[in-house]
């Protein structure tokens, strides 16, 4: 084990899209696990869009972090020592970590992970918070049924290319959008979309939803807003649901644009817009992660992962979830796990 721990540390609050100059990676030494804690080595580091609310000083559902403090994210690493936490070394487990090569957490928010069930790595993404987080906002909001025409902005991305799947095997036809010739491919060759919309390369969203989807949108799952939404709204079917789980599209605005006023089709077409936190159904976590192991294990959803090699790359990873580099989930990989 080195002797050495490299953390990132928030640098400064971004104006606007964060940069290199938001990050700081300085070395310190490992840490020791203190009562009830365990020190885990970092395998891989997840890096999502919603850590973008997170540079900023501003309120939201996750606390801000402060200038010059580690920054965090979902991990899965191994255990190196306990503390009384109740692991043993060598057990793959993931919890919520520094961005770093060691860190140390109390054994009760250190989660096992079986490593026979499938690779680690999806503890991050289709089995981990982003799979969740397709699961509830499509099961529960979306409510996708069998010829229903279900919608899904973001669509290559870790939490829509598992909703589309999701509601296409309830039947539904499934329309996704995503940023590039290569994205729509993938959703339409290997995840069985209906049909997919490179969001780039049209002028018309609206003129291209009425191509896809000519009967109109029954359930809207909207990982993006801005203009994407305005189209979708404007195609709503009655009695329609909208399941608003990021708008990315928005993160690194300095002030909120004012889009068309859409509100008055939500009357018209009595639909139903709920936003929704994935934590909110935590006590129903480990069902909907054994159903998606299912769906894993026959081949039902499918998924893909893009790996960054390299804690010292953790923040062009994130940089480019902005671009849109990456085809499902974007993964840093840190460390090869003892075997």
């Amino acid at each position: 084990m080195s002797d050495t721990n490299r953390v990132f540390l928030l640098a400064e609050r971004p104006d606007g899209r964060p940069d290199e100059d938001t990050f700081e990676l300085a070395e310190r030494d490992v840490p020791t696990p203190g009562p009830g804690e365990a020190l885990v080595r970092t395998l891989y580091l997840s890096v999502d869009p919603y850590m973008r609310g997170r540079m900023d000083a501003r309120e939201s559902y996750a606390d801000p972090w402060g200038v010059g403090d580690p920054m965090e994210a979902a991990v899965v690493g191994e255990v190196v020592e306990s503390n009384g936490a109740g692991l043993e070394a060598g057990t793959v487990v993931t919890g919520e970590l520094e961005w770093a090569d060691y860190a140390t957490a109390p054994g009760t928010e250190l989660y096992p992970i079986d490593p026979e069930l499938a690779p680690i790595s999806t503890a991050l993404g289709v089995l981990g918070m982003p799979g969740r987080t397709a699961y509830f906002g499509t099961k529960e909001i979306a409510q996708p049924t069998a010829g229903d025409t279900f919608v899904v902005s973001g669509a290559a991305g870790a939490v829509g290319s598992v909703a589309g799947q999701i509601a296409g095997l309830q039947g539904a036809h499934v329309v996704g959008f995503a940023g590039s010739d290569e994205k729509v491919q993938f959703l339409e060759d290997e995840l069985g979309f209906d049909a997919g919309i490179n969001y780039k390369a049209t002028d018309d969203y609206g003129a291209a939803l009425d191509e896809a989807a000519p009967g109109g949108v029954d359930a809207y799952f909207d990982n993006v807003g801005g203009p994407i939404t305005d189209a979708v709204f404007t195609r709503l079917n009655v009695d329609a649901r909208v399941a608003v789980c990021g708008q990315i599209s928005q993160y690194n605005a300095t002030e909120l644009p004012t889009g068309p006023r859409k509100l008055a089709t939500l009357v018209e077409k009595r639909a139903a817009v709920e936003g929704f936190l994935v934590g909110d159904y935590q006590p129903r976590f480990e069902a909907a992660t054994r159903q998606l192991g299912e769906w894993v294990q026959t081949g039902d959803v499918q998924y893909r992962e893009t790996v960054t090699e390299g804690l010292e790359n953790a923040p062009d990873a994130f940089l480019g979830l902005f671009e849109g580099e990456n085809i499902g989930k974007q993964l840093v990989k840190v460390a090869e796990r003892d075997v």
